[in-house]
C-alpha cells in the first residue's frame, strides 16, 4: 500500500490551518497527536519527513507539517482498525522490523570502522606487494573470417593505412570510427585470446589474425607503459566498501558465536518455500 495514498487529501485543509506553535524543550518524544490513547511523536514525524522525495520536502514548512501529521494520524486509525492479521502480514511485519533493526546494529560498527586511518592502512596493504603492471595502447580491425583478415593484412603489408582500413572494414564500428583505436588498457580488460596476442605482440607491428568470440582481429600495439598505482581518492569507495564488509562480517561472526542458536528447520523439504498457501 502506498504511503501517501491519502497524503494529498489532507493538504487542502492543511493550507487553511495555522502553523504549529513552537515550544521550548521539544524532543523526539514530544507528543503531537493521540489516537485512542496511542501517541504520535515529533520524532516519528521527522523520521517520516526524511523518507520523502525531494519534491515533497520542498513544500512550505506549515503545509508539510500538517500533511505529515494528518498522514500519521490516518495510518494509526487504519492500524487500529485491523484486529486480525494473516500469517503473511505478521511475517512481513516481523521481517521488516528485523531487517531495519539489524541495519541499526550494522550502522554503528560501519561508521566506527571507516576512518581516515583505516582507509590509509587498507590502501597501503593493497599495494604493498603489488608488482608493476603493464598497460597497452592498441588498435584493431575486426572481421568475420580469417580469410578477410589475411587479405587486409596483405594490404597493410603493401603500405595501406591501418586506421583507414579500420574505418572502412572493421565490424567494431565503435573503435573503427576512431581508426581502430582502443585506447589504454590493462590486463583483464580484454577477452583472453585478444589479451594474449597483445602481450606477445611487438610494438608497431601488426599481429594476427587472432580469433575471439567476436571474430578475427588484426592487432596493432602502438605503445606500452608501466601503470601507476591509483591514488587513494580514486579507489576510496572500493576501500571503504571492503572495510565495511569486513567490519560487518566480524560483528555478525562475534554475535553469532555468543548466541544460542538452534536450527529446528533443518531437515524440512526446501521446496516448501514455494507453498505460499501456508501464509494466506
Amino acid at each position: 500500500m502506498r504511503r501517501f495514498v491519502t497524503f494529498w487529501r489532507g493538504l487542502a485543509l492543511a493550507l487553511m490551518l495555522t502553523a504549529p506553535v513552537h515550544a521550548e524543550g521539544e524532543s523526539a518524544d514530544t507528543v503531537v497527536a493521540t489516537v485512542n490513547g496511542t501517541p504520535i511523536t515529533l520524532g516519528e514525524m521527522i523520521a517520516l519527513r526524511e523518507t520523502l522525495a525531494e519534491q515533497y520536502q520542498s513544500l512550505p514548512d506549515d503545509v508539510l507539517f500538517d500533511g505529515i501529521l494528518n498522514q500519521l494520524v490516518q495510518q494509526e486509525v487504519l492500524r487500529q482498525s485491523v484486529t486480525e492479521m494473516s500469517p503473511r502480514h505478521k511475517a512481513n511485519v516481523a521481517n521488516d522490523t528485523r531487517g531495519y533493526v539489524s541495519g541499526v546494529a550494522m550502522e554503528k560498527v560501519v561508521v566506527e570502522a571507516v576512518t581516515a586511518e583505516a582507509l590509509q592502512a587498507a590502501y597501503e596493504e593493497r599495494f604493498r606487494n603489488a608488482k608493476p603492471q603493464t598497460e597497452y595502447n592498441a588498435a584493431h580491425i575486426l572481421v568475420a573470417t580469417a580469410e578477410e583478415a589475411e587479405a587486409i593484412k596483405t594490404e597493410l603489408a603493401a603500405g595501406a593505412d591501418f586506421a583507414e582500413l579500420a574505418k572502412t572494414k572493421s565490424l567494431d564500428t565503435g573503435s573503427g570510427s576512431a581508426g581502430g583505436d582502443l585506447g589504454w588498457f590493462g590486463l583483464g580488460m580484454m577477452v583472453k585470446p585478444f589479451e594474449d596476442a597483445v602481450v606477445a605482440a611487438k610494438v608497431g607491428e601488426v599481429s594476427g589474425p587472432v580469433q575471439s568470440e567476436f571474430g578475427f582481429h588484426l592487432i596493432l600495439v602502438k605503445e606500452t607503459r608501466i601503470a601507476e598505482n591509483p591514488t587513494l581518492d580514486m579507489i576510496r569507495d572500493d576501500l571503504a566498501a571492503e572495510i565495511e564488509n569486513a567490519a560487518i562480517t566480524k560483528l555478525v561472526d562475534d554475535l553469532t558465536a555468543k548466541a544460542t542458536i538452534t536450527r529446528e528447520g533443518e531437515g524440512i523439504d526446501p521446496t516448501i518455500l514455494k507453498n505460499s498457501t501456508l501464509i494466506d
